[in-house]
């Protein structure tokens, strides 16, 4: 306690001195840049030609190690997506090692092995050190790809495609890359499901053999080790790894055309309630270790590099149109690009995305200010201090500055450079590398609410459409219904296709078990209805062979409760009310009791198939869009509208086919097969077994 006290007394005097002798009219200046201590690491190159680097971090007794390939790849073409299945492949068993025993192998040091297209990573305990090198360089030279293994990394990547149909960041990501790039730039490759589907078991392997070179190999190692003590070990499991030529290519520069050329690219989204915006154009210019980068990225943090750059100032706390708004302007050897972004509601999207490219415009036209500066680089200087604690940056440094020919003190006069930037800096960086009029819009959302009000952004007045994976296409349109036709008639013949009143009310109860995989985890979905409104549902995931219930839902008619997680709760009274109707067996002859209300609103091609529109409105105000084929009558969407916790806009939607009637049920008939976009995946549920009228005990819903 005393020597807190003095501390303290010791500050206060402190201030009191600087208080009498300081002019505080007088703005202080800034001192000289402080010197950098980028910490000891050290390199050795192999006879074969790959560059070792050691950072020496002696506060744990681990390591971590990672190989970075230096390669120009040939472009994937129509057969885009096998490069990320490489994960998978190459760590799939080697000529030495099965599969089970790779992975036994690692489990038992409690270590990792992770491999991408471009690089392999491990870490581990330093006393396991000669094993997890022995295990990369096994990866790295002998993996054998087996066929079942591309199969199994075809449904994993597949299955993600799914989602992506409908993920708005994934829409915008994919056209961006293909506006931005072309699909004959690797930037611009876009993985489809025909694409996938074609991958090859050799177009892999030859990948592998061709690319996974040491003479392109730059590997980095930060631990409680010493480069004296690894370079005999680094040479005694990777001096074995042949050299070979590794061929380079040559990609087309992106086209960045000169004077007014914006272009809008719209992604259509089912059900958007937002919009995801996106303001892009590539960047080929701008190359690591350039005296451009420095000042690039001071110039971007005060456009909208965080939550203090004027982007989110605008557009969230001024305004209030989004979630947030940023930007990046990034450098790369083969092309970099600059991307502005936000997300927000749909009414406000054309007021969002001016205001974002008015402060583009505002940068190249106005000076900051000289305080704007100081805290921008006073910012920075501290993030770029902190990054220096990890032994991963300084070896990062290490390998950019050998890899990218930069000038060998780059990171050490970082700070000194940063500080030198000035305000005519900023604005003139701002006028070379921040092309308002001259940049690709990107938006994935309601075509309807949204894609016509942004037309008067594009510099020949027009929207071009395109889909997830960025293929241009042509937007379906909103077309009449035929004269007389009533919401009414199109909800009657959907009752009537699945069965009618008779079909209808001879239900007594109802037990439906769906399967599903995310992730490549097997998923089960139970659902249990039965007469008096009582529902029990349940989601179960099997993990290692054992089954774990992920969520559940039980109602009795009166009470009930969820759980999930772990964490359970009683429904509160708006979710019994709703519960109520999910659980009613024959609630599609019950609108009257729902107070719901029907409008049609016109005919629509989903996936090929034309659907009327039917808008409707419950008595607790909840919007639902139904689509219902014009031929059969049959839904095969369904949208729910309403807001999450936080009061923001949210929809789900429900694509439903494969209509199967079930026996003994006088006819009625229910989809096989249901496909739910949530949570950035997506759920395809297959019916396995459907029991009709079993007498389900009322045990089961208390």
């Amino acid at each position: 306690m005393k020597k807190i006290t003095l501390s303290i007394i010791a500050l206060a005097v402190a201030a009191t001195t600087y208080s009498q002798t300081v002019n505080r009219s007088i703005r202080p200046q800034p001192g000289p840049a402080p010197e950098i201590s980028l910490g000891k690491s050290e390199s050795f190159t192999l006879a074969n030609g790959m560059k070792v680097f050691v950072v020496e971090n002696h506060k744990l007794p681990t390591i971590e190690c990672s190989i970075q390939l230096d390669i120009k790849p040939e472009i994937e073409g129509d057969m885009a997506g096998f490069g990320q299945m490489m994960s998978d492949l190459v760590m799939a068993g080697t000529a030495t090692r099965s599969k089970d025993k790779l992975n036994a192998e690692i489990d038992q040091m409690g270590a990792s092995i992770d491999v991408d297209d471009e690089s392999i990573e491990a870490s581990g305990l330093k006393k396991y050190q000669d094993k997890i090198f022995e295990l990369m360089a096994d990866v790295a030279m002998n993996a054998v790809i087996p066929q079942d293994e591309l199969d199994r990394a075809k449904k994993k990547v597949l299955s993600g495609l799914e989602t992506q149909k409908n993920e708005p960041d994934a829409m915008v990501r994919n056209v961006s890359a293909m506006i931005n790039y072309g699909a004959a730039h690797p930037y611009g490759q876009i993985a489809t499901q025909e694409s996938v589907k074609k991958i090859t078991l050799e177009r892999c392997r030859s990948y592998y053999k061709t690319y996974f070179r040491p003479n392109v190999a730059y590997m980095a190692i930060i631990g409680d080790v010493t480069a004296a003590e690894l370079k005999p070990i680094i040479e005694k499991h990777f001096g074995k790894w042949q050299r070979a030529n590794v061929p380079s290519a040559a990609y087309p520069a992106p086209l960045t055309a000169s004077g007014k050329s914006t272009k809008v690219s719209f992604a259509p989204r089912t059900s958007a309630v937002q919009s995801v915006v996106s303001v892009t154009y590539p960047i080929a210019e701008l190359k690591p270790g350039m005296d451009d980068v420095i000042k690039v990225k001071v110039a971007n943090t005060i456009l909208g590099g965080g939550s203090q750059g004027r982007l989110f100032q605008n557009i969230r706390e001024k305004h209030g149109w989004g979630y947030g708004s940023y930007s990046a302007i990034s450098e790369d050897d083969i092309c970099g690009n600059f991307t502005a972004s936000l997300k927000c509601k749909n009414n406000v999207s054309d007021s969002a995305l001016e205001a974002l490219i008015n402060e583009m415009r505002i940068i190249r036209i106005e000076k900051v200010s000289d305080s704007t500066l100081r805290n921008t680089i006073n910012f920075m200087s501290g993030n770029f201090a902190i990054g220096l604690e990890d032994p991963k940056r300084i070896a990062q440094f290490a390998i950019n500055i050998e890899r990218y020919h930069m000038p060998k003190d780059y990171y050490k006069n970082y700070l000194k450079n940063l500080s030198a930037v000035t305000v005519d800096d900023v604005l003139a960086i701002s006028q070379k590398y921040i092309r308002p009029d001259n940049t690709n819009i990107i938006v994935a959302g309601s075509k309807e609410e949204v894609a016509n009000k942004l037309a008067r952004f594009s510099a020949d007045g027009k929207v071009d459409y395109y889909d997830y994976a960025g293929k241009p296409i042509t937007p379906s349109e909103v077309k009449a219904v035929p004269l007389g036709l009533t919401a009414d008639d199109v909800y009657k013949k959907y009752v009537a296709a699945i069965g009618g009143e008779k079909a209808l009310n001879a239900l007594k109860d109802i037990t439906v078990s769906s399967t599903s995989e995310v992730q490549g985890m097997p998923i089960t979905v139970t659902i249990m209805k039965k007469s008096g409104y009582k529902l029990k549902q349940s989601v179960d995931a099997s993990m290692g062979g054992n089954k774990m219930t992920v969520q559940k839902k039980v109602f009795n008619g009166t009470t009930g409760y969820q759980e999930q997680q772990g964490k359970k709760a009683d429904l509160t009274a708006a979710e019994i009310a709703e519960t109520k109707q999910e659980a009613d067996l024959q609630a599609e002859l019950h609108d009257a009791q729902y107070g719901i209300k029907r409008t049609l609103k016109g005919i629509e091609t989903l996936d090929g198939i034309d659907a009327y529109i039917v808008e409707s409105v419950n008595a607790a105000n909840v919007k639902t869009t139904e689509y219902y084929d014009t031929k059969n009558g049959l839904l095969v969407r369904q949208t729910k509208y309403d807001k999450d916790p936080q009061g923001n806009p949210v929809s789900q939607s429900t694509d439903m086919s494969d209509y199967r009637e079930i026996p003994g049920t006088n006819g009625y008939k229910m989809p096989y097969f249901m496909s739910i976009p949530a949570g950035g995946m997506s759920f395809n549920l297959k019916v396995q077994s459907v029991e009709v009228n079993k007498g389900i005990a009322d045990t089961e819903f208390n």
